[in-house]
């Protein structure tokens, strides 16, 4: 099983834990997340297999879509709902006029501070370590982008919202932000990923389907079929030997677009062979073979 396995992540899980899942499930060790999910998360988690694994640096900046519900009143360390209160709590009756405006601000390019408790390192330290020892926690911001930030309900003092956003993106800090700016406080309470890149929802098994040997084998997503936005070139059986040898190739101008960075090598029976980078005009480099 060479390929991508959509999972739908129940919560409470970590990203981890459904990796450790998989391998028993596809009995295999060579399993790999494209990009993690809080434990409080749920949704789109893509999984990659056995050589299929060698593909994952091509989706490291894939854009996401989430829903997320983000609960005014008070924020928390975490800025998420499993955190401790950092402010006081305080009555909030949301009005949807105001909302809509605050979020105008978000939208587009923006640079944002990620959470303290979070996966990001310090000197190779996770942050969220420094955080449960007491110690300071130092990020810094970074450069995100907001394609879209959608309010689709808002009641009480909670208000749900669609988001697309760049990689890097912390919906955690998009919630706690919010709650600043309209000085009531606020956190993430649920959030749901809808599309991680090429990946979607509908695509997506629950690990209790997945444990029919059935479904897991029609979910699976094949090598080939990844990364479509690569041209195809396909090989015949001599040259994909050569190209098995870390040997250029060439490629039909007829079926590969001028000057395209990357091509997939496609063999005979429809396999993935390599991943080609351009060296010259029609002429690639396998810097990635299966």
């Amino acid at each position: 099983m060479d390929g991508v396995i959509v999972v739908d992540k129940p919560t409470e899980w970590t990203s981890h834990d459904v990796v450790g899942k998989m391998r028993r499930l596809a009995q295999t060790k060579r399993v790999g997340h494209l990009g993690t999910l809080d434990p409080m998360a749920t949704g789109v988690l893509p999984l990659v297999l056995n050589r299929a694994t060698r593909l994952a640096q091509f989706f490291t900046h894939a854009d996401k879509v989430y829903e997320a519900t983000i609960r005014f009143g008070f924020a928390t360390n975490s800025y998420d709902a499993d955190g401790e209160a950092t402010t006081e709590a305080v009555a909030v009756n949301l009005d949807a006029a105001i909302l809509e405006r605050a979020l105008e601000g978000f939208r587009g390019e923006m640079i944002q501070m990620p959470p303290a408790v979070s996966a990001k390192k310090i000197n190779g330290v996770p942050a969220y370590k420094l955080e449960r020892q007491g110690k300071p926690v130092e990020l810094k911001a970074v450069p995100v982008t907001i394609y879209e930030l959608t309010l689709l309900a808002c009641e009480g003092d909670s208000a749900r919202v669609r988001v697309h956003s760049s990689t890097g993106t912390y919906i955690r800090s998009l919630a706690h932000d919010l709650g600043v700016l309209l000085g009531c406080g606020a956190h993430l309470s649920a959030l749901r990923r809808t599309r991680a890149g090429m990946f979607t929802i509908g695509q997506a098994k629950t690990l209790e389907a997945l444990a029919d040997p059935g479904i897991l084998a029609a979910a699976l997503i094949p090598a080939i079929d990844l990364l479509p936005d690569f041209p195809r070139e396909r090989v015949d059986e001599v040259t994909a030997g050569f190209i098995r040898q870390g040997r250029d190739f060439r490629v039909s101008p007829f079926r590969v677009e001028q000057g395209a960075r990357y091509v997939r090598a496609v063999d005979g029976a429809g396999e993935l062979v390599a991943i080609g980078e351009i060296v010259l005009p029609n002429l690639y480099h396998p810097m990635l073979v299966l």
